[in-house]
């Protein structure tokens, strides 16, 4: 990564709330001096009188002219009226903000802003989810900024009798809204003496968060008598940083407004952990991957260019190939004959022989593998690296019949589940030439599965539909990807295990089970992700599952399994999934449904979205 690229990724996008200035392109102009990117602002100012029945014309705000179009679409957020009470109990007061409301989205669509900001002040916004919800539907290209304070005072406050939950309040909002993808919450930061529970916080990961408001009254002075914030507030914006929110400074202090944002870009620096798996993903967030077909698609360069910058697995895979032949009885000098099957382009076969001098022993290798083109890069290091020390088979491990037997099988056929790139039929079928006493490695692996909220990925499944696809396709369909704005409802559950090499008379790679995950705190079900855990050899192992993640490892990113509609979900509920993984001749597929709390459909019924194929 360039450190131009570098500097990019940690930089904050910090605006600044200018409730309505006498000057906007003068306050547009400082704002940037000072370095901000944006304004928050009104729209319809209110020193101009607003009758919309008005038969006589009127003007709303500031004309247009006063800044150029791509200024208005670039730096300016419009804020609505708060006076707007679109839900009031009062007919006339509902009408007429009904009016006013209309009025200023189709001004802020004139404009060509970006976002408009609207604040919710109390639970019931079924009205205003309305009028919104008509303009979205009318084509309008702005986004939608929902601001709610991330604590609703009432949560600490002596004197009231309901307690509020803002996350309810943007629930229900965005519910009305179909979950549109245009509309966003914005969060007003919490002060020190009422932190946010940490859960609640998590569930916030796991939403469309646009911005967070920070009131300048919340930054300390420290030492040199700078603006800071608290380990509690730079805390809550790490939590942040993976998700690219946006920062808005809220100025009810006096001070040089320079300062904040300068502060704010160092945090953003301060705070951004720069490591192996970050630098990995940089812009695979949230992104739909097809998991692999191996069996009947070759992979490409750019794949296995992928796979072996992983060099955290490929160690990994040495110390249990050391572990294995080291194990191997030296008596006779017999050489263990070591196969690789499924190749690729040899990073493990180079592992075996790595190995091999380290012990400084004889092995005898066989690096098995179908892709002619994977083979066209093995012919060159079997002449020019390996000096000729391995033999080279081109054909399909489940038919090969080698000359001799295999002490030792090393494969790397995992996909993010697990099984999902058909390892256990790929190692069944090798194992034929596999010494009843031989060693399989891998020698087992687990998948696991954890309830998940994600708005993000299920409007990217329903908003990228393929021209030839159905939406039901697009939702029984799992996909690999790295998540990142998500909430994990609850921590992972095992599923299904495979272990090699299986002797079993009758071996049967079809599975069933019910899992059941308890809800802390109401949220939304979107969907499932997928992880795997596999044990290479004795103690060695290799890991996704987010508790026990292998460091540094970017080989596999989970894999999702969504829903088709988003599912509603109670403190204390109960989540009851039945998964199956069932095959034929010719495919392998998996199945998948709720029984709570609410019962749905079988997803995916005979592999008819979703399949991988055996040949």
């Amino acid at each position: 990564m360039s450190e131009e690229g570098e500097e990019k990724r940690k930089k904050m996008s910090v605006g600044i709330f200018c409730s309505c200035p006498t000057n906007i392109k003068g306050a547009i102009e400082s704002m940037l001096e000072y370095g901000y990117h944006f304004i928050v602002t009104q729209l319809a100012h209110p020193n101009y009188t607003r009758e919309v029945q008005s038969k006589v014309p009127r003007a709303i705000g500031r004309t247009d002219r006063v800044l150029k179009s791509s200024e208005w679409s670039r730096l300016l957020v419009g804020q609505l009226s708060p006076n707007i009470d679109v839900d009031s109990e009062v007919d006339h007061i509902r009408e007429h903000s009904t009016d006013l409301m209309n009025q200023e989205l189709g001004f802020a669509s004139h404009l060509g802003v970006p976002a408009v900001w609207i604040t919710l002040t109390k639970p019931d916004n079924v009205q205003f989810a309305r009028v919104l919800n008509d303009k979205l539907g009318s084509g309008f290209s702005y986004s939608v900024w929902v601001n709610i304070p991330m604590v609703h005072p009432s949560r600490f406050s002596p004197i009231v009798d309901v307690e509020y939950d803002t996350w309810d309040w943007w629930n229900d909002f965005r519910t009305y809204c179909n979950y549109d993808k245009r509309v966003g919450v914005v969060l007003d930061l919490c002060d020190v003496k009422h932190a946010i529970p940490t859960a609640e916080l998590n569930r916030w990961i796991g939403e469309p968060v646009k911005a967070i408001v920070i009131p300048t009254s919340f930054f300390l002075a420290n030492q040199h008598g700078k603006p800071v914030l608290s380990r509690l507030h730079q805390d809550i914006i790490k939590k942040f940083i993976s998700v690219d929110v946006q920062y808005i400074i809220k100025n009810d202090t006096e001070g040089d407004l320079t300062l904040y944002v300068r502060y704010l870009n160092f945090l953003g620096k301060k705070l951004y952990v720069q490591d192996t798996m970050s630098d990995f993903v940089q812009g695979c967030e949230d992104f739909l991957q097809n998991p692999l077909q191996p069996l009947t698609e070759h992979l490409e360069t750019n794949i296995y260019e992928i796979f072996e910058k992983d060099q955290v697995k490929y160690d990994t895979y040495q110390s249990a190939i050391y572990k294995a032949v080291e194990a191997f009885p030296k008596e006779g000098e017999v050489e263990p004959v070591v196969m690789v099957v499924g190749a690729g382009r040899g990073p493990l076969v180079q592992a075996v022989l790595n190995v091999a001098y380290t012990l400084n022993r004889k092995v005898n290798v066989y690096a098995v593998e179908k892709n002619p083109y994977a083979i066209n890069t093995l012919v060159d290091r079997v002449n020019n690296e390996w000096d000729n020390r391995v033999t080279l088979i081109c054909q399909d491990m489940r038919s090969y019949e080698p000359p001799e037997k295999a002490d030792i099988l090393v494969s790397e056929l995992l996909g993010s589940f697990g099984d999902n790139e058909l390892s256990p039929e790929c190692l069944d079928g090798a194992q034929r030439f596999l010494k009843k006493s031989g060693i399989s490695i891998p020698i087992s692996y687990t998948s696991y599965l954890a309830p998940l909220q994600s708005l993000k990925i299920y409007n990217e499944i329903r908003n990228n539909r393929p021209a030839d696809k159905t939406l039901q396709f697009c939702y029984e369909t799992p996909y690999v990807v790295h998540l990142a704005n998500y909430y994990q409802i609850a921590p992972p559950q095992e599923l299904f295990t495979f272990t090699h090499p299986n002797w079993s008379e009758m071996i049967n790679n079809q599975r069933y089970k019910k899992l059941r995950f308890r809800c802390e705190q109401a949220c939304v079900l979107t969907g499932f992700a997928g992880f795997f855990d596999t044990v290479l050899y004795k103690d060695i192992t290799l890991s996704i599952h987010p508790e026990t993640h292998t460091p540094d490892m970017v080989s596999w990113f989970p894999i999702v399994f969504p829903l088709s509609e988003p599912v509603h979900l109670q403190a204390g509920g109960m989540i009851d999934i039945c998964f199956w993984r069932v095959e034929s001749c010719d495919k392998v597929w998996y199945e998948w449904c709720l029984q709570s709390p609410i019962k749905t459909g079988i997803m995916n019924p005979g592999g008819r979205s979703y399949f991988i194929k055996k040949h």
